[in-house]
């Protein structure tokens, strides 16, 4: 059986490396906060937020009573942009109301997600799509750790299965799209759905799924990054050699642009396997991603970053609040394991304060009961522009309860 590292939380040292004047400023403040955990003088309110969030998901429960379908956004001419199971954001939905139950602790929001989890079953055994762990883990996976729910693992089993046979062992990746004009495409996304071969290793006890996992993760490190650690989004291959064939973009402004939400995308998933993995190659990458993310000089003073890195200095182009959202709860982890973890916290700890300023935080009973506003899905089709996405909402909530518990 592999195991990963140890779930209990540390703060090491902090590393004497040269910083950017940014980190030296969060370096310094770290300094101060390190003989108290992670605690900051101005502490973001995670009750006051999370009573939003849910005044939110309350209104959109009376909004939204077709468990068949799933609130994923609003469109351009204000309707709720529902989906079905098969959609790769379905589970962020219930997932949501997860979240809430992990919080409160309130049985209406674990009713109100086993309820809305139950609709994605039929998932499990979808062979057409990578997105697997986006559906599954976020709603019977959270199920699971919440309620132990014996007939979760066994889905969750099932769709671990079902994902592994999207493998290809010659290009060492699981293929992501089977749609469009590549080949073998793998997509940054890919990273995230890592986490459930992981889980299925451990509740099952064969290693095929984390053989699978770590060669995806490895091969993307070697093919999807360039010397400054940003991400391509798209990694074409060829099937007969295995060798990379193509390195583009489909949402992000350029092949060679940076898109934001697959720089968090990757941030969120190496943390996530050297948890899983406790091998230093990964926590390594996942630290050079954090730190180009960070730096990023058309990063925004408020860490909202704009959909694509290289649009800073465009006029009208809209912020992603959804990449804000997952790279914060991304950060809060790795703070964990990291020598630098207290400037990874604080940085998270600002994104969070931002996402839950008025910008950003939507007030109640509006938004069609979604958590956050100014999410961007796919500028370049003019899909999702601006506009709330079930996903920001998601990994927001994850954020603030990660954050909650390491700031006791």
């Amino acid at each position: 059986m592999h195991k990963g590292i140890s779930e209990t939380f540390y703060v090491d040292p902090i590393s004497t490396q040269l910083i950017s004047m940014r980190n030296l400023i969060l370096f310094c403040i770290g300094i101060s906060l390190f003989s108290f955990g992670c605690k900051s003088s101005e502490e973001l309110s995670v009750s006051k937020s999370m009573k939003t969030a849910e005044a939110q998901l309350k209104y959109s429960l009376k909004e939204n009573t077709d468990k068949s379908t799933f609130p994923r956004s609003v469109n351009p001419d204000g309707t709720v942009n529902s989906v079905p199971s098969k959609d790769w954001t379905s589970g962020f939905y219930p997932g949501s109301m997860w979240e809430l139950y992990a919080y409160t602790k309130d049985k209406m929001w674990a009713d109100s997600a086993a309820a809305w989890t139950a609709g994605l079953e039929s998932v499990k055994m979808n062979t057409h799509t990578h997105d697997l762990g986006f559906v599954l883990y976020s709603s019977f996976g959270n199920g699971l750790k919440l309620t132990e729910n014996p007939k979760y693992a066994q889905i969750l089993l099932q769709g671990a299965q079902t994902l592994s046979n999207r493998f290809n062992p010659k290009v060492g990746s699981i293929r992501s799209w089977d749609f469009g004009p590549w080949e073998f495409p793998v997509i940054i996304d890919n990273m995230m759905n890592l986490e459930l071969l992981f889980w299925a290793t451990k509740y099952s006890g064969d290693s095929t799924f984390y053989d699978i996992a770590v060669r995806h993760a490895d091969t993307g490190m070697k093919n999807h990054f360039r010397p400054d650690f940003s991400s391509y989004h798209v990694i074409d291959y060829d099937t007969l050699t295995g060798k990379a064939i193509g390195k583009q973009t489909h949402q992000g402004a350029s092949d060679e642009s940076s898109w934001a939400r697959g720089q968090a995308w990757g941030l969120y998933g190496f943390t996530m396997v050297y948890r899983e993995t406790g091998e230093k190659r990964f926590l390594e990458q996942a630290e050079k991603i954090a730190d180009y993310y960070l730096n990023h000089p058309n990063m925004p003073e408020d860490m909202i970053p704009y959909w694509d890195f290289s649009v800073f200095n465009t006029p009208n182009q809209p912020r992603d609040a959804s990449a804000a959202a997952i790279a914060a709860s991304a950060l809060i982890e790795l703070s964990r394991y990291s020598s630098k973890g207290n400037i990874f916290f604080l940085a998270a700890e600002k994104m969070l304060k931002s996402l839950s300023s008025p910008e950003y935080l939507a007030k109640t009973k509006s938004n069609h009961g979604f958590i956050l506003k100014h999410s961007t899905g796919n500028y370049p089709k003019g899909s999702e522009v601006d506009t709330p996405i079930n996903y920001a909402d998601y990994y927001y909530l994850e954020a603030l309860n990660r954050y909650n518990l390491l700031n006791k």
